[in-house]
């Protein structure tokens, strides 16, 4: 993987396949401060790794690296810092200070530069939304340029497509923020049964292919928008050699994960309301076997993350409790579908089936076929392991690159899922209704649930009491 070409675009790293640790071929022990085991770069010190970040003359880093070390470098310095501190050393290293720049010397120095900061910019636009990332990127390009015009266009380029990239991103945010504000305020407040408050799912869309294709529309879009950096800054802590300042003290910028979390929890307690609203148990035990199919699809798209939040909609005691409406349903195929997302063994039937669905991903003709979308705070939870099981830092003070990995490979596999663009065509109408029908709280689910089956016991009898 050495010499690669430098147009390769940042996305080709992320697969799996093409994802290799292997940082060098160089035997054990230490180069420039970098400790190697079996070829593979395992712990240095933060300048060093920066150090190894640098492009020069006749060294261009890694992609895998370059991915693995923005990734994770924010844990110990902020990205504007970051840059700052590559920026000035090739200022120095490249003698760019010089009052008579060494042109030919700049020119094989130039389009590495160039290329490293182009991938920092279409891996991690988010970091450039500070006036000071732009600054620094700006500097760099005006003390190059002399030797060589076409680093302009390059650099006008360079900014116009992330200018595009930060736009669409930002109008993607304020729009999960309009929708959630209209939901949060008027909807959730039904606590009792209201008059046929909405029209059910099934008037809006009774073909469980077609939801199923636009419940992976939602959630493709809403992945779109999640940056790299925000599984890692979900965890930042303080740095140890740092004690004064958390690096992200001001805000953890992982809003569009929390979005994303939060469509997982409104589909969850949309399909519960769908289920509990009839007043018929025939009706009831209709929309649950609708959503069972629904979720059968999602399971056949590889919409891992909606036919769990079916599941657990289903799941939740207010519709498990309607005995003699489930009695009604054709529960085989549900049984089927629980299965696969059967905690156990750690999610084992499921991870089984995202290996699957990943390798299909692979080999994929279609974009249909390369669609993997994850039960999502699962990935979560495991990145939150990973970064809770081992220290970033080891005793001697250096940075546990092994660890990064590790974390990069998770976070680079998610990034390769999250670019498929969606094959469905798109229904406004569904969509809407997805973000924006009204949904019971948990105690309005209760209520609703007794009314359509009354109380069998004790405990609930008296629930049903304080409720009311």
């Amino acid at each position: 993987q050495e010499g690669m070409p430098q147009t390769l675009s940042s996305t080709s790293m992320f697969t799996p396949c093409g994802f290799s640790p292997h940082l060098h071929t160089s035997k054990e022990g230490e180069q420039g401060g970098l400790i190697f085991q079996d070829g593979n770069l395992t712990s240095a010190s933060l300048d060093a790794l920066i150090q190894h970040l640098i492009p020069t003359t006749d060294y261009y880093p890694e992609k895998a690296y370059i991915f693995t070390f923005l990734l994770s470098s924010r844990l110990f310095i902020e990205p504007h810092e970051l840059l700052s501190q590559v920026c000035h050393k090739c200022i120095e290293q490249q003698r760019l200070d010089d009052p008579v720049l060494d042109k030919a010397r700049i020119r094989k120095f130039g389009p590495k530069i160039l290329q490293l900061l182009t991938e920092w910019t279409e891996t991690f636009p988010y970091d450039f939304q500070e006036e000071r990332m732009i600054g620094h990127l700006k500097d760099m390009i005006h003390r190059i340029a002399p030797c060589d015009e076409a680093y302009w266009k390059k650099m006008n380029q360079l900014l116009q497509t992330l200018n595009q990239k930060l736009a669409t991103l930002s109008h993607g945010q304020e729009g999960i923020v309009k929708i959630s504000a209209a939901v949060s305020d008027k909807l959730v407040a039904f606590k009792s049964k209201p008059p046929s408050i909405q029209r059910e799912i099934l008037s809006v869309c009774s073909d469980p292919y077609t939801l199923a294709q636009q419940l992976t529309h939602v959630e493709l879009e809403r992945l779109s928008h999640i940056g790299p950096e925000e599984f890692v800054q979900a965890f930042v802590h303080k740095d140890p050699l740092d004690g004064t300042k958390t690096c992200f003290s001001e805000q953890k910028k992982t809003s569009n994960l929390e979005a994303y979390v939060k469509w997982f929890n409104r589909l969850c307690y949309l399909v519960a309301t769908e289920i509990c609203m009839p007043a018929k148990k025939k009706q009831r035990a209709q929309v649950i076997e609708f959503f069972i199919d629904v979720a059968r699809e999602c399971f056949n798209i590889g919409n891992f993350n909606s036919l769990m939040a079916i599941i657990s909609g289903m799941n939740m005691s207010p519709v498990s409790r309607l005995k003699k409406t489930w009695s009604k349903v054709k529960t085989a195929k549900f049984f089927i579908l629980e299965h696969q997302m059967d905690p156990t063994g750690n999610f084992y039937n499921y991870r089984t089936a995202l290996r699957g669905a990943a390798h299909r991903s692979l080999t994929a003709h279609s974009n249909r076929e390369k669609i993997v979308i994850p039960f999502f705070s699962l990935l979560i939870k495991d990145i939150y392991f990973l970064n809770e099981g081992c220290a970033n830092r080891l005793p001697n003070g250096h940075v546990n690159f092994e660890k990064f990995l590790e974390l990069a490979k998770q976070v680079g596999e998610f990034i390769t899922w999250k670019q498929v663009e969606c094959p469905f065509e798109q229904d406004p109408n569904i969509i809407h209704y997805l973000h924006t029908a009204p949904i019971f709280t948990e105690d309005g689910l209760y209520l609703a649930s007794y009314e359509s089956e009354s109380p069998e016991n004790q405990t609930e009898k008296d629930r049903w009491k304080s409720l009311r």
